[in-house]
C-alpha cells in the first residue's frame, strides 16, 4: 500500500473563478510585455530609418555640391573661327626634303632652320584675321581680340601646320577656346559690381568679351581638353586631365599585378598552410597594424628605399605603384583571410574525406567557393589606392608636369594630386570649377570599380 504526502486540501479543486483571475492577470503581463517591446522595435525603427536618412542627406548634399560646381566645367567659352593660312604671313618655304648628297646633319640644320621660321610667323594675326572675318566691325578692335583668346591656340596652329604643311594657302574653321579670365567673366564667376581696380580684365576687354557672346561669335561649348590634354600653367584655359589619368592608370595596373598576386598567396599560405605558433601569430599581428598604419608612413617608406637607396626615377608612376602596393598588401591579405574563413569547415572535410589533397581541396573547392569574397577586397583595396594623395606628395608627384606620360618610368602625377594642385591655384576662380570636374572623374572611376566588385561579388557568388 502506497502512501502520499498530500493532503486534502492540496487535491481540491481549483476555483473557477479564481483561476480566471490568474489567467487574466497573466495575459495582460504578456500584452505588456509585448507592448513594450514593440515600443522599443519601433524606436529602434525608427532611429534606424533616421540614420539612414540622414546618411543619403549628406551624400545628396556633398554629390549634389560637387557636380552643382564640376559639371559647368566641362562647358567652356570659345569661338568657331574660319582661319586663313596665309602664304604671305607664313613666308617660310615649303618644308625642306633631304637632297642627293646631303648629310643627316646638314639635313637636320636645315630642318631645325625652317622649324625656327615657323615659330616666328606671326600665328595670332591669322586667328585675329579670322574673328574679323566673322564681323567686319570688329576691325577697329584688332589689339583688343588678342586678349579674347588663349595664348596656346597660336601654337596649336603653328603645329598643324607642322603636321601638315599643305594647310597654307587653305582656310579651314578652327575651334579657339576662350582665355582663362575671359571665360569666367562669361560664366559669371567674377562679380560684375567690383570696382574697376578689382577686376581681372580691363573695361575694354569685358566690353568686347561681352559684345561677342551677344553676337553668338563667343560660344559656350563642351570641352574636350578637359579629357585630352595635360595641366597648363602657361595656358590655363587649355589644362586637362590627360597626364593625370595616365599616371593613375599605370600606378593601379602596378597594384594590380604586384600587390594581389602576392596578398592572396601570402593570405592562402597563413590561413590554410603555416602552422600556428609564434611566428604566425606575430606576423598576423603585423599585417593588421600595417593596415592601421597612416598612408603617408607609407610615403615615407618609399620615398627612402624606391628613390634615395634603389634610386628609381623621382615623379614616376613606376615608385608610385610601388608605394601603394606596400599599403595595399594587409587590406587584401586581411579581405582575402576572411573570405576563405567563411568557407564552411565540411567543404574541407569533404574533400580530404575522399582522398583529395592539401592543396588540391584549396585550389579546387575551397578557393572558388572564396573567390567573390577575394575579388571584391581586391578591387576595393585597388580603389582605395587610385584615391590616395599623401604618399604621392612625398614621392615627388606633386612637381608640375605638363607631358603625358607614354610609360611608367615617365615623369607624371595623378588624379587626386592633381585636384590637390589646382585647389591651390592662384586663378582661383576659374580653378575651382577645374577642380570639381576632377573630382566627378575620380568618383566616376571609384564608383566604376565598386561596381565591379559587386557585379563579380554576385556573379561568383556560391550559395551553400
Amino acid at each position: 500500500m502506497s502512501t502520499s504526502n498530500t493532503t486534502s486540501m492540496d487535491q481540491q479543486p481549483l476555483d473557477p473563478r479564481a483561476a480566471a483571475e490568474l489567467r487574466a492577470q497573466r495575459k495582460q503581463k504578456i500584452e505588456s510585455s509585448l507592448a513594450k517591446r514593440h515600443r522599443k522595435e519601433s524606436t529602434f525603427r525608427m532611429f534606424g530609418l533616421a540614420s539612414v536618412l540622414a546618411g543619403l542627406f549628406f551624400v545628396v548634399l556633398l554629390f549634389g555640391s560637387i557636380l552643382a560646381k564640376g559639371l559647368p566645367a566641362f562647358w567652356q567659352s570659345s569661338m568657331a573661327v574660319p582661319v586663313y593660312f596665309d602664304p604671305s604671313i607664313i613666308n617660310v618655304g615649303a618644308q625642306p626634303k633631304q637632297q642627293a648628297g646631303e648629310s643627316p646633319a646638314q639635313f637636320n640644320d636645315r630642318m631645325i632652320a625652317w622649324q625656327t621660321e615657323m615659330g616666328m610667323v606671326d600665328w595670332d594675326a591669322l586667328i585675329v584675321n579670322g574673328i574679323v572675318a566673322k564681323d567686319a566691325a570688329l576691325e577697329a578692335k584688332r589689339d583688343d581680340l588678342g586678349y579674347m583668346y588663349t595664348s596656346s591656340e597660336a601654337y596649336r596652329l603653328r603645329d598643324m601646320v607642322l603636321a601638315d604643311p599643305s594647310l597654307i594657302g587653305q582656310t579651314k574653321e578652327v575651334k579657339i577656346l576662350a582665355d582663362a579670365n575671359v571665360d569666367v567673366w562669361l560664366a559669371g564667376n567674377i562679380d560684375r559690381d567690383l570696382p574697376a581696380e578689382q577686376q581681372q580684365l580691363s573695361p575694354e576687354i569685358r566690353q568686347l568679351a561681352d559684345d561677342l557672346k551677344a553676337q553668338g561669335i563667343m560660344e559656350n561649348t563642351f570641352n574636350t581638353n578637359i579629357f585630352v590634354s595635360p595641366d597648363s600653367r602657361s595656358s590655363p584655359a587649355t589644362s586637362g586631365l590627360a597626364g593625370a589619368f595616365m599616371g593613375s592608370l599605370f600606378m593601379m595596373l602596378i597594384v594590380i599585378f604586384i600587390s594581389i598576386p602576392i596578398g592572396v598567396a601570402s593570405a592562402i599560405y597563413l590561413e590554410e598552410f603555416a602552422p600556428k605558433n609564434v611566428i604566425t601569430d606575430i606576423i598576423e599581428v603585423n599585417i593588421n597594424n600595417l593596415a592601421a598604419v597612416p598612408s603617408i608612413v607609407f610615403g615615407l617608406l618609399g620615398a627612402a628605399i624606391f628613390i634615395g637607396w634603389m634610386h628609381l626615377p623621382l615623379s614616376a608612376p613606376l615608385v608610385g605603384g610601388l608605394v601603394l602596393s606596400l599599403m595595399t598588401l594587409p587590406t587584401v591579405i586581411i579581405t582575402t583571410r576572411a573570405s576563405l574563413k567563411a568557407v564552411p569547415p565540411s567543404i574541407r572535410q569533404a574533400a580530404l574525406g575522399l582522398g583529395a589533397s592539401r592543396l588540391q581541396t584549396v585550389f579546387h573547392h575551397v578557393l572558388p567557393l572564396a573567390l567573390p569574397g577575394i575579388l571584391t577586397g581586391a578591387i576595393i583595396g585597388v580603389a582605395q589606392a587610385l584615391g590616395e594623395t599623401a604618399p604621392l606628395l612625398l614621392i615627388g608627384m606633386s612637381a608640375f608636369v605638363a607631358s603625358v606620360p607614354a610609360s611608367p618610368f615617365d615623369q607624371s602625377t595623378a588624379l587626386p594630386v592633381q585636384i590637390f594642385l589646382w585647389q591651390g591655384n592662384e586663378l582661383r576662380n576659374f580653378f575651382e570649377g577645374r577642380t570639381a570636374a576632377a573630382i566627378i572623374v575620380l568618383l566616376a572611376l571609384m564608383i566604376g570599380l565598386n561596381s565591379l566588385a559587386i557585379w563579380l561579388r554576385k556573379k561568383f557568388e556560391v550559395r551553400w
